[in-house]
């Protein structure tokens, strides 16, 4: 019960953290919802978001894993915030590295989506929303725009 009451306690304060994150970004104050972002990496997953941009997309899951015993809830939360990466290197108009986190972040919303075997219509709609903006910025990104 205590696990899972921490577990419980640890996404609302994510959820938070994200709600100041995007608003950060709406406002666009890059630099302080950057500063955010990387401190939800260190706070929430004990690592830098750097740690998570050099593992390959197709090794992210299994190497998160097997290599460094994170669970699907750890998985859940990386999925998150590599979304809100995604979202702040987007407005700043870093397709690739918005690309890059987009990938990683479908990757782990499919995984979690898979392991976990409950519908939840917020993370299927996420999940096509992240679909759709991988599609527009693959072309972009292609085309070198």
């Amino acid at each position: 019960m205590y696990q899972k009451d921490y577990i419980l306690r640890m996404i609302e304060m994510l959820g938070d953290l994200l709600r100041a994150i995007f608003g950060l970004i709406t406002k666009g104050d890059y630099r302080q919802a950057e500063e955010k972002l990387n401190e939800a990496f260190y706070t929430m997953l004990r690592k830098d978001s750097w740690f998570f941009h050099d593992i390959p997309v197709e090794k992210l899951t299994k190497t998160l894993i097997e290599d460094h015993n994170y669970t699907n809830n750890h998985l859940l939360i990386l999925a998150e915030l590599l979304h809100a990466e995604a979202e702040l290197q987007y407005t700043r108009n870093n397709k690739a590295d918005s690309l890059l986190n987009f990938q990683k972040s479908l990757a782990l919303f499919e995984f979690v989506d898979e392991a976990y075997r409950t519908y939840s219509e917020e993370r299927l709609a996420k999940m096509e929303d992240i679909r759709k903006r991988i599609k527009d910025l693959e072309g972009d990104v292609v085309l070198g725009a």
